[in-house]
């Protein structure tokens, strides 16, 4: 009666355990049929088995945070705001203290794409001037370009913050980051090719978030985010110029594949890195 089918439906199908287990699974005992060992054993696997099956086909139940764990692996370059991963690290050990966390680093020679096609990656940040369009995107923030150099060198003494000429800009040694994908060489060298201009680049370098510090030892002018650039102005001897080229305000977005779109504790990571920058923007 609770299975809603007939004895004989029901005898059959317990032959056909029966004949794969190589156990009677159920025989008569004093007030009726009675589990053998072998059959009572059974029991807590099928019910998993069964559970994890009708979750197929059960509505998607969202992400418990606080009672789940979850491995979550995020591909970011680190020339993003100095407080913006460790703000989205901090709020995901909050809200998710079962979860786990891997940031993997970019470069020229990570394919984060393929990454995150192949499941290796869940999630990408960065700024791109036309992100890749299979995947699904979201906007996070917005940083206005300006640059930046060591705030006693003589260029900078004897020049206003909004006085850089566009023959200063482009004569001056700058230092430049590395590619952070494959073919791909940046915003700022992408639109100042398009412009038909080209800056005078004399050091490149994977490791961005040392290049403030190579500023206050060196002539060099690095031109970045102007987020970026604001934890550094307030602690290192550093000063920051108007950018003598119109150039297109940086977008940072989160990246992710169609095969995590739907899946709530992904749709609750994304909700965690949006409410991050969120806070970053209202600082």
């Amino acid at each position: 009666m609770k299975l809603d089918q007939t004895q004989p439906s029901i005898s059959a199908s317990l032959q056909k355990l029966r004949e794969l287990t190589g156990d009677p699974l159920l025989v008569r005992g004093g007030r009726g049929m009675v589990p053998t060992q072998h059959g009572e054993s059974l029991k807590a696997p099928a019910k998993r088995i069964l559970d994890e099956v009708g979750q197929l086909f059960l509505h998607k139940t969202p992400f418990a945070s606080k009672e789940e764990g979850r491995t979550f692996r995020i591909g970011a370059p680190d020339y993003l705001d100095i407080q913006f991963l460790p703000n989205v690290v901090a709020r995901l050990r909050r809200e998710s203290p079962k979860s786990r966390v891997i940031i993997h680093s970019l470069g020229a020679e990570v394919d984060a794409i393929r990454m995150l096609s192949d499941g290796e990656l869940d999630l990408l940040i960065g700024n791109w001037e036309q992100p890749p369009e299979h995947l699904h995107l979201s906007r996070l923030f917005e940083d206005p370009i300006i640059c930046a150099m060591r705030a006693d060198a003589p260029y900078a003494k004897r020049t206003d913050s909004n006085d850089m000429t566009l023959d200063d800009y482009l004569s001056l040694p700058h230092v430049a980051p590395s590619p952070t994908l494959p073919g791909f060489h940046g915003v700022i060298d992408s639109f100042l090719t398009q412009q038909g201009y080209q800056r005078n680049v004399v050091v490149e370098s994977a490791y961005f978030s040392l290049i403030p510090y190579m500023l206050t030892q060196t002539d060099m002018v690095l031109t970045t985010g102007r987020q970026y650039l604001r934890f550094y102005e307030r602690n290192l001897p550093i000063k920051t110029f108007t950018v003598p080229v119109r150039f297109p305000t940086m977008r940072f977005y989160q990246l992710w594949h169609e095969r995590v779109h739907q899946a709530p504790e992904h749709k609750w990571l994304r909700d965690q890195v949006t409410q991050a920058a969120q806070a970053l923007t209202a600082r």
